[in-house]
């Protein structure tokens, strides 16, 4: 059975404004910004039939989805396997605080080590294993044809780069923002892209 999923980016929090680093392990609510943007969300995916609403186990893709939530009177389901990537001692730190910090991790990742994981985190393959499963497990046992899925950034830049045949190790040109929708089908296990990082619904809020 053919699907059309959204994979969307949550709402913009204080930490994102402020360059903190969130990961994991940070369970941030989205501010005024991420609230409009869950609204221009909504907006954007008035003329779509949505039938299922998932999120991954953070409050800031909760808060973001439930304009959606309510207009369409649907459940929002969580999953922790759909939480954004574990960086370990990274996570609560001001990037430019710490750039050389990522930098490495990135370069290791770029170079093609994506089984390297900061101290006390999670790699991109773990990561990817972890939610590829939950979202395959979905799709495979769901009899809905039109999904949402609120997640996270780095989490799009390691399902998308994977799914579309980039590999883990390119997830950096993968491009995503606050707010950001990518629009894809599933069907016979593949996945297809039809519009990614959307995100013409936003430039009214810039």
């Amino acid at each position: 059975m053919r699907k059309e999923l959204f994979f969307i980016r949550h709402g913009e929090t204080d930490n994102n404004k402020a360059s903190i680093i969130q990961g994991r392990s940070i369970d941030a609510s989205i501010n005024e910004t991420g609230r409009l943007q869950a609204k221009a969300i909504c907006k954007a995916l008035e003329s779509f039939e949505i039938q299922r609403i998932i999120a991954s186990g953070l409050r800031r893709t909760h808060e973001t989805v439930q304009p959606l939530a309510e207009q369409r009177q649907l459940k929002v389901e969580k999953y922790s396997e759909l939480d954004e990537i574990n960086f370990g001692v990274l996570e609560g730190q001001v990037y430019t605080e710490i750039k050389d910090q990522v930098m490495a991790v990135h370069e290791q990742w770029k170079g093609g080590n994506v089984d390297f994981a900061p101290e006390k985190g999670a790699s991109p393959r773990q990561t990817f294993e972890r939610a590829n499963g939950k979202v395959q497990d979905v799709l495979s046992t769901s009899s809905e044809e039109n999904i949402v899925f609120m997640i996270h950034g780095r989490l799009t830049r390691i399902l998308l780069s994977e799914w579309l045949g980039h590999g883990l190790k390119n997830m950096h040109k993968i491009e995503h923002q606050n707010g950001a929708i990518n629009r894809l089908t599933w069907e016979s296990g593949k996945f297809e892209p039809v519009e990614l990082n959307k995100t013409d619904h936003l430039v009214e809020l810039v």
